[in-house]
């Protein structure tokens, strides 16, 4: 080993994977991996978050601040346990919140994934819990949603009265976004007035048509196609409803979509403004710094394919890289088709963490050994690949 590798500086920049390891679990068992490869290197873990499971925890960790729990109303109405974080310092003012923590996927019973009836409400009481505690400012992530009711649920936990044709209060959920006919606002939280909410949403991700949350991740959620399509017309009401009684256009908004349609109801209800995600994280935790001080990146997430390319961790973390001519590495659960493509975005090489056939409950069970292994054997592949190249 030459004294240029032993001083190799690695940037572990990986997503959680799914169902399977939080994303700082990926990111030790990645950097066990580079260290058993490569005993001396100078490894950094920056675990990655998009807005979903673990967003408040990490933003907490990066800025300084501490968690508050609190028991909300979960996306099938029973209790959860949540929590909102409070930043500290100059940002003292801040709540950090994760939708998922309250309205996630693995919060719906796999018997009970059936998004026309799942509720963004425990969102709502999570926001009405930072005002409670002082908040002037939200910073909101969105994803790994179970739900697709375009914030119903949370409008209404915060005072707004979404009403059918006779007069009474419709149900907090994307079935029932079809009886919507008209909005009154009069009893909304006055406070929303003063606090400032920024969400964190995947910009591709829009409301209505081909590409639209009913179609794109209704299925993915658990929806039969009558339930696509239930939940489509849902959100056309919705888009209509929103436009006549409140003056608001959440049909083009991009993010939209996002979580169910949660990022439309927030900008609707709670005038919230919707930003690309990794704008607002990175913004606050220096990746572009650390990049410059590293010779190279190792991604990871549970699946990888011709979607990556569109707001995915790796996708971002490869884009960035690249202005700096660093080599990527990817890992993942999974490759599928179109993967081919995340070489256009600055990939270099995509490994498969499985070694051998075995079943999706083997492999996430597996997920922490299978990473650090695919780890270990990818740094010694392009350490192979070198010297072979300088010989």
């Amino acid at each position: 080993m030459s004294k240029k590798h032993r001083r190799l500086r690695v940037l572990v920049a990986p997503s959680g994977f799914k169902e399977g390891l939080g994303v700082r679990e990926v990111a030790d068992a990645i950097a066990r991996g580079v260290r058993n490869a490569l005993p001396r290197a100078k490894i950094t873990r920056m675990p990655m978050i998009d807005g979903g499971e673990g967003f408040v925890q990490t933003m907490v960790d990066l800025l300084g601040g501490k968690l508050h729990p609190l028991t909300v109303t979960g996306p099938v109405g029973q209790p959860v346990d949540a929590h909102i974080g409070l930043l500290s310092g100059r940002r003292k003012r801040t709540a950090v919140i994760e939708m998922a923590a309250a309205a996630g996927l693995r919060l719906v019973p796999k018997d009970m994934r059936d998004p026309t009836r799942t509720t963004s409400y425990g969102v709502g009481e999570m926001i009405r819990a930072a005002l409670d505690l002082g908040a002037e400012r939200i910073i909101l992530g969105c994803g790994d949603s179970g739900i697709n009711d375009a914030g119903a649920g949370m409008a209404q936990a915060l005072g707004v009265h979404l009403l059918d044709r006779y007069g009474q209060p419709i149900a907090g959920n994307g079935a029932a976004l079809r009886s919507l006919d008209r909005i009154d606002a009069t009893d909304r939280d006055a406070r929303l007035e003063k606090v400032s909410i920024d969400v964190a949403v995947n910009p591709y991700n829009m409301l209505l048509g081909k590409n639209g949350v009913a179609r794109i991740f209704g299925p993915q959620k658990g929806a039969t196609p009558d339930q696509v399509a239930i939940l489509e017309q849902g959100l056309q009401t919705f888009v209509r409803v929103v436009r006549r009684d409140l003056n608001v256009d959440v049909e083009p908004l991009k993010g939209g979509g996002a979580s169910g349609g949660l990022g439309a109801g927030l900008h609707a209800f709670a005038h919230a403004k919707l930003h690309p995600r990794f704008d607002l994280i990175l913004r606050h935790i220096k990746l572009d710094r650390r990049l410059s001080k590293t010779d190279l990146v190792m991604t990871a997430e549970g699946g990888i394919d011709g979607q990556t390319r569109h707001g995915k961790v790796p996708a971002e973390i490869a884009r960035r890289a690249k202005r700096h001519k660093l080599p990527v590495l990817a890992l993942a659960g999974t490759v599928g088709a179109g993967v081919e493509t995340t070489r256009e975005i600055g990939i270099d090489a995509v490994f498969s963490i499985l070694n051998r056939p075995c079943t999706l409950e083997d492999a996430i069970r597996e997920t922490e050994a299978l990473l650090t292994e695919a780890a270990e054997q990818a740094v010694r592949l392009m350490l192979a690949t070198r010297s072979v190249l300088r010989s």
